[in-house]
């Protein structure tokens, strides 16, 4: 039979199915509307288990990678192994001794360390199972790192579907939280955004962050979630906050069967009007999957496309973005859901046809991606919606415009690069940046103290140890810096000792401490002559007759006969008749020495042994 014009149906299905894997396969959007993605995973976060029976199941969060690896999306985004959370980024929220059981816990102590079960981790959704503070340093390292990709602006959407943590509080864990690593990601993009947006489509109330930011309006929450008689109860439409935070917290209660027709007339307009008012420079949305259809904990009914219109619209907003994970506990439908999330935000489009992947026998019979709807009744009404949405809006509407934050400049330079820490180095071996920073500081520190004491011990040192002439001004030490150095007496010499007097010290001559201190007057010297003359005494500059420059001493004072200066005239051996010619003159103020005696103090150690003291000295006149 000769084949017709008109194809069978059979034909016509296979060729559509064959135009539409070729045009939309993997087809990558243009590079005007593409984003850029990075994207956070540990692989060590599926060998976690909460126990045999709990419905919170780590291993999704490796059949997801599993996916996004196979479908090639790994190619269009930055990868990052996130750095664990040390305990001083997880108690910038918690609490340090709620780290310290989180730490300490294991399944064998944890009745002793938590009182019976009536602290910290309290009834059977938080058990102490083995590596739970490991697994909280890989959720809330992957959600920190993103933050700082985002204030970095290396990204613009960063993934952490390890994180969405929401329930944890300061002090305790809660509903399968141990560590809300969006308040810690928050907190982080807090550092350079003015105003951040939570969203959270999570079926339940994202009270732990909301809670965290209730009186603050720098942060605004806004939840979708199932409200009655449903954990955790809380998220009433009337829970606005308190204080500065009045009107920042948004809570859209829902009722049960909400499905992909009702939930864009509450979730958009209510979206919209945020994005309007609020004016947030950041967004961190929380995907949590068990909003899905046929979820074991939840009541909705929304298809994997339908939650995923929900990260599509906020992507429409072009606003830096940190997409989390969060709940869901039907496995396979978690992954899909979270696969489709990620070609969203990478801007591709994936065949529904599943590709070989090392989990392929969960997404049986079908083995599509796909989360349909299903035939559940939707009790959430047009009037009840409506209601609820006009109320949001009234809230929205006695905001201030755009509430904004005094803002300071950040040095581009980090600390750690500033003072010479290899921090890279130290996280490739895990080690705890922070600390290795302070033990730098303090070791700066140190060096600083040991520099300024021993210039202290160098001016207390007697004179007599040195090889060369005694000078005449000795090194001064940090407090005579302090009060102006040799600047304070331009002009002048510093103190004398007299013979029956103590010796002089470095700085306590120049500021005039003390008995038996007397001054001296300066003839011929040129008003730099403190510079000039410690740069001829001090720096061994100076070469000897072979032609080579002398070994450096111990120590250098300035010596006026070094550098090519006049003598200094101790004004107690000038007499009140001559003292303007032995201002005037160096023949004088001789003729004046040689009548004293030339028993006058060499600005060193004086009196006693008064033959060392005039061997060598500039104040010896011949």
């Amino acid at each position: 039979m000769a084949i017709t014009d008109s194809p069978s149906l059979g034909a016509q299905t296979k060729t559509e199915a064959e135009k539409r894997s070729d045009a939309d396969d993997w087809a990558v959007e243009p590079a005007s509307g593409a984003k850029r993605v990075c994207y956070y995973y540990d692989h060590d976060v599926g060998n976690f288990s909460y126990g045999i029976g709990h419905p919170m199941k780590p291993h999704r969060m490796r059949m997801t990678h599993n996916l996004v690896l196979n479908y090639g999306m790994l190619d269009q985004m930055q990868v990052y192994r996130p750095i664990r959370a040390t305990k001083t980024q997880l108690t910038r929220f918690h609490t340090d001794e709620y780290i310290d059981l989180l730490e300490q816990v294991m399944p064998e102590t944890a009745e002793e360390l938590t009182g019976g079960g009536t602290r910290c981790l309290t009834g059977e959704d938080c058990p102490a199972f083995e590596g739970v503070f490991e697994f909280c340093t890989i959720s809330a390292g992957g959600s920190i790192g993103a933050a700082e990709r985002i204030n970095e602006g290396s990204a613009d959407v960063a993934i952490n579907w390890a994180g969405g943590l929401h329930h944890a509080k300061k002090t305790e864990a809660s509903g399968f939280c141990y560590v809300n690593d969006i308040v810690l990601g928050i907190l982080e993009l807090l550092r350079h955004h003015p105003r951040v947006l939570y969203i959270d489509i999570d079926i339940h109330h994202g009270d732990g962050v909301e809670e965290a930011f209730y009186s603050t309006d720098r942060v605004m929450t806004c939840s979708f979630h199932k409200f009655g008689d449903y954990f955790p109860g809380t998220g009433d439409v009337k829970d606005t906050g308190i204080k500065a935070g009045k009107n920042y917290a948004v809570n859209v209660p829902l009722r049960d069967g909400i499905n992909d027709t009702s939930f864009p007339t509450i979730f958009e307009p209510v979206i919209q009007h945020i994005m309007e008012w609020f004016r947030p420079t950041a967004v961190v949305l929380q995907c949590g999957a068990d909003s899905l259809a046929g979820d074991k904990l939840g009541c909705f009914n929304l298809s994997m496309h339908g939650h995923g219109n929900c990260a599509k619209f906020v992507k429409s907003f072009g606003l830096p973005t940190i997409m989390v994970g969060g709940g869901g506990y039907t496995t396979k439908n978690v992954s899909r859901a979270w696969t489709n999330e990620t070609s969203v935000m990478c801007g591709m489009q994936l065949d529904e046809n599943l590709p070989y992947n090392d989990y392929l026998e969960y997404y049986g019979p079908r083995y599509k991606l796909e989360v349909l709807s299903n035939n559940m009744d939707d009790y959430n009404s047009k009037e009840y919606l409506n209601s609820i949405k006009e109320r949001i809006i009234d809230n929205l509407r006695n905001l201030p415009f755009a509430p904004g934050v005094q803002m300071q400049q950040v040095p581009s330079v980090s600390l750690g690069k500033a003072i010479g820490v290899r921090t890279t180095s130290m996280a490739a071996g895990n080690e705890d940046v922070d600390f290795e920073l302070d033990a730098k500081i303090r070791d700066i520190m140190k060096a600083k103290a040991a520099a300024e004491g021993s210039s202290d011990e160098d001016e207390d040192m007697e004179s007599d140890e040195d090889s060369g002439p005694i000078s005449a001004f000795p090194r001064l030490g940090s407090r005579a810096k302090r009060q102006g150095g040799l600047a304070a007496f331009k002009g002048k010499s510093p103190a004398q000792s007299t013979p029956g007097a103590a010796s002089a010290r470095g700085g306590a001559g120049v500021t005039g401490k003390g008995k038996g201190k007397q001054s001296a007057i300066v003839q011929g010297y040129t008003a730099g002559f403190d510079a000039d003359a410690r740069t001829a005494a001090g720096n061994g500059s100076s070469t000897n007759s072979a032609g080579h420059v002398p070994p450096r001493r111990k120590r250098t004072f300035f010596s006026a006969q070094l550098a090519g200066l006049p003598p200094l005239i101790p004004l107690g051996r000038v007499s009140a008749s001559s003292s303007t010619s032995a201002v005037n003159g160096r023949s004088t103020a001789a003729a004046h020495l040689k009548q004293a005696g030339g028993k006058g103090g060499s600005g060193g150690k004086s009196g006693g042994d008064d033959k060392r003291s005039r061997r060598g000295s500039p104040m010896s006149v011949s």
